[in-house]
């Protein structure tokens, strides 16, 4: 027979559970509420004539480390020349 929750160890808490099920759940509500309210932003930059696309581009941009970048912009360019595009 399957253990009842009652029968749980001593260490099982029900109710640390049920907070910690609860908190998850409110933090899921917020972080949907911040995706709507992030893509109401976008929304309203198009609208202004702004190119998401390229909004977004910057973002990741903004989010990586410089050095890291630079030495990823080098590697592209590098690979560019090799295959005759250039930027």
């Amino acid at each position: 027979m399957a253990e009842d929750v009652s029968d749980a160890p001593a260490g099982f808490a029900k109710e640390q559970l049920k907070s910690f099920i609860e908190r998850i759940e409110r933090l899921e509500e917020e972080k949907k509420a911040i995706a709507d309210d992030i893509k109401d932003v976008f929304a309203e930059a198009k609208a202004n004539g702004f190119d998401v696309k390229a909004l977004r581009t910057i973002l990741k941009l903004r989010k990586e480390d410089a050095d890291e970048r630079k030495e990823h912009d080098a590697i592209v360019e590098l690979y560019c020349q090799a295959l005759g595009i250039f930027m």
